[in-house]
């Protein structure tokens, strides 16, 4: 539905990813797995932490945080992408795609914090580790967390308000699969500079600063675990890190891409593909990666199940038998 003139609109239309019946069948089956993965596995990361009073610590508190976020997240945003890959009405109304919109923008940049605040965790924790208990008190932890929530909130309304006061004439068509801030600029009959350096400046302040902190806090982190005597303490110090290097590499990057680049120098179709990485790749892959080389919790997980089945394990870890 094309408008010529400064015409309410009142719904959207998201073009998805493909109109081929084929590959809407393909991206459903994706989309669905890949929401599953990321339910069961930030669930039950949560499900483990809180149940063993061994990893209630502050590490532990903000992962729980940032697989709240996650589901929360994936959410507000794949269940849509899989009705609208199948349905022929892929409209979304006004509201609802304001929601959207300040739904994920929320929880965008409360990740973007959060993972400078798990940074700093772990620099406490290494570089101060006979201080750490005092340094990261409860109350802090509870701070910087709500912080975080709070921060991201108050900046994903003030953006959602100045994107929906824009004049939508040129069309209500969509190319995108959900509703994000960028695919509008072009939509907008209305000057969109003043709204382009709003997001610039936001993304500065939160993602920027947020991913400085992390690369200072990084260096100082890897030049203390350089001087450690100990080549145990040395290969444990950066197999923590590395989980969460890797979580802010896919995280910031994509980011980095879609929000930090000019209006005019953006592509629909890559923009979808990167979109993809932080909303629904990104999320499932959390777990998955603190998990599979955290010692802490995998050694909860094979508590908790040898507890329900019984079993015997071996050095490795590995089922050999089972209880009378």
């Amino acid at each position: 539905m094309e408008h010529t003139n400064n015409t309410y609109v009142i719904s959207f239309i998201l073009l998805g990813l493909s109109n081929d019946p084929y590959f809407q069948v393909i991206f459903f089956l994706i989309f669905l797995l890949m929401y599953i993965i990321t339910l069961s596995g930030n669930m039950l990361l949560i499900i483990l932490v809180t149940t063993d009073t061994q990893l209630h610590t502050p590490m532990y508190f903000f992962l729980c945080n940032l697989s709240f976020i996650d589901i929360c997240f994936s959410t507000s945003i794949v269940p849509k992408i899989m009705y609208n890959t199948l349905s022929k009405d892929t409209s979304i109304s006004l509201e609802g795609c304001a929601l959207q919109m300040y739904v994920s923008l929320s929880l965008g940049s409360t990740e973007c914090i959060l993972l400078a605040v798990m940074a700093y965790d772990r620099f406490v924790a290494i570089c101060n580790p006979l201080h750490y208990n005092t340094i990261m008190s409860k109350t802090l932890c509870i701070s910087l967390a709500a912080g975080s929530w709070v921060i991201s909130f108050i900046n994903a309304a003030i953006h959602v308000v100045f994107t929906f006061q824009l004049s939508y004439c040129k069309s209500n068509i969509v190319n995108h699969f959900f509703c994000e801030m960028p695919p509008f600029f072009h939509l907008s009959c209305s000057d969109t500079w003043f709204l382009e350096v709003i997001t610039y400046i936001s993304a500065g302040i939160i993602a920027m600063c947020a991913f400085f902190l992390i690369v200072i806090t990084y260096i100082y982190i890897i030049s203390a675990i350089l001087m450690m005597q100990s080549t145990h303490n040395r290969y444990k110090a950066f197999s923590t890190c590395s989980s969460h290097l890797t979580v802010v590499s896919i995280f910031y990057g994509t980011i980095m891409f879609m929000y930090l680049r000019p209006h005019s120098s953006t592509f629909p179709e890559s923009d979808k593909v990167v979109s993809i990485f932080y909303t629904t790749v990104t999320p499932m892959l959390n777990p998955i990666i603190y998990s599979m080389r955290n010692n802490d919790v995998k050694r909860t997980l094979k508590n908790k199940l040898s507890s329900k089945c019984m079993c015997k394990y071996d050095t490795k870890g590995i089922i050999i038998g089972f209880y009378n």
